[in-house]
């Protein structure tokens, strides 16, 4: 089934690209969340008068996004976990508390921007990287401790 997006889909395109998904990931997914519509004809053309106004919101999302990303590079998170019998903690660190740990100091960061290969769960001082916009990413410390 061939689709525009309307958004940027990691592994699938960009905004405004013509890509050829599975009916039922399109049908259940994609068309319900508004990440794409169909790509009709009038779509089609449609989506070519609305190029240009794309290529200048896009200019400013980079913008504004590394701005963001230079406020995020060298901020310091601090977790407390209880550790257990070994040096691994009983509760881990995930994408979704670093993303509330930026949201209290004022950053608005999804958890899916955490690019977090798998949950934190030792004690010590780790980097982790915030995918931003597209290519623009940011470098942030997560620091682990042990709760007293």
């Amino acid at each position: 089934m061939q689709i525009i997006l309307q958004e940027d889909i990691e592994k699938l395109g960009r905004r405004g690209d013509v890509v050829t998904v599975k009916p039922g990931y399109a049908r259940n997914f994609l068309l319900p969340q508004k990440l794409a519509v169909e790509a009709t004809v009038g779509n089609l053309k449609a989506i070519e008068r609305i190029r240009m106004s794309l290529a200048k919101k896009t200019a400013t999302e980079v913008e504004a996004a590394q701005k963001q990303a230079e406020l995020l590079n060298g901020v310091a998170l601090k977790f407390t976990r209880r550790p257990g019998r070994t040096i691994r903690c009983s509760a881990s660190v995930t994408s979704a508390d670093i993303a509330e740990g930026l949201a209290a100091q004022g950053f608005k960061i999804d958890k899916r921007q955490a690019q977090l290969g798998e949950p934190l769960k030792t004690i010590g001082e780790f980097p982790v990287t915030i995918k931003v916009f597209r290519d623009v990413t940011a470098q942030i410390k997560v620091n682990v401790e042990k709760e007293a």
